[in-house]
This record gives C-alpha cells, structure tokens and sequence, in this order.
C-alpha cells in the first residue's frame, strides 16, 4: 500500500512525526529552502510579466532528488512546513518542483510539535495560501 508523504523543513522533526503519524505516512525533510533565485543575475523578467526565475541550488539538489524519489512513490502530498510566511513559500516551492498544483496541495499547520497536535492538524488539511508566499 502507498503511502502519503509528508514534507517537513528539518529531519528531526520528520523522524518525530513519522513516529506520531504511523504506517500510513513518509515523512521527508526540505532541509529548509530548496529553491531561490539566481546569484549571478537579477531573476526576475522584467521585460514582461515580471515572473521569476528559479534555480535549485547545489546543495538542495540531493534533497530536491530524494523528495521526488518519495513522491513517486507516493500516494498523495501533505505539506507541512513552517507555520510561518517563509514555511508556506517553502512549501509552495516543494509542491512546484514535485508537479503538483499548488492550489490542489494539502497544507497542515501546527504550532506544537505533540502527537495530539499533529494528529489534529492532519485532521484538517487546508490549501496553501498563497497570498502568503
């Protein structure tokens, strides 16, 4: 049976939910930011739409793989970074750069790390937000 992965900033934090979480679920650490803009130019195009342009840097790549490994294996993503403005960016990068539509992604947030705690926020999935990133 496939299992859900869940994506956390640390892996401390990832070796404690997976404890909390069970059978059910993979828990794998971003190791923080995985992706940023470019160092050598101003990665924005401001030519046009003003989209950015980002690049994952080298020392992400081996996370970057390794998060996409578990996603294909996967059935299902649950994003649960940072509950902060920078976790919720984080998070959106990880769903962009494993395929999945940010808007369709399930985001859970806690401010504790206890198990009552984060069996209920994966109780109650909500979208990223993305007027926070």
């Amino acid at each position: 049976m496939a299992k859900k992965l869940v994506v956390v900033e640390s892996p401390t934090k990832a070796k404690t939910l997976e404890r909390y979480l069970g059978q059910g679920y993979t828990v794998k650490a971003s190791y923080g930011h995985i992706r940023d803009l470019p160092k050598n130019k101003l990665g924005v195009d401001t030519e046009g739409e003003f989209e950015p342009e980002y690049v994952v840097p080298e020392a992400s790549r081996k996370h970057v793989a390794s998060l996409k490994a578990a996603h294909s294996k996967a059935d299902g993503l649950i994003l649960a970074t940072d509950f902060d403005r920078e976790g919720e960016a984080i998070a959106y990068h990880v769903a962009t750069l494993l395929g999945v539509e940010p808007s369709r992604a399930d985001r859970v947030t806690f401010t504790e790390i206890t198990k009552d705690a984060i069996i209920r926020a994966f109780d109650e999935p909500r979208a990223l937000d993305l007027k926070l990133i």
